[in-house]
């Protein structure tokens, strides 16, 4: 592993209760890491590109996502 890089592998992904059966808008997080927020696109695989939220960033973003 790189350093610097956080290791996801204890990740515990939860899909967005938004997403479809199809294929559409999925988005999975994990919240098992303190400070931090993982989100990524499931179609993309369990190896795709990771972005990684502070909490705060996090809380920001669902709120304004929710108005």
């Amino acid at each position: 592993m790189a350093s610097g890089a956080t290791d996801l592998s204890a990740a515990v992904w939860r899909k967005s209760s938004y997403s479809n059966g199809t294929g559409g808008e999925c988005v999975e997080v994990a919240a098992n890491f303190p400070g931090i927020v993982p989100v990524r696109d499931s179609k993309r695989g369990q190896n795709g590109p990771v972005l990684l939220l502070t909490t705060t960033a996090w809380s920001a973003f669902v709120a304004d996502v929710k108005r």
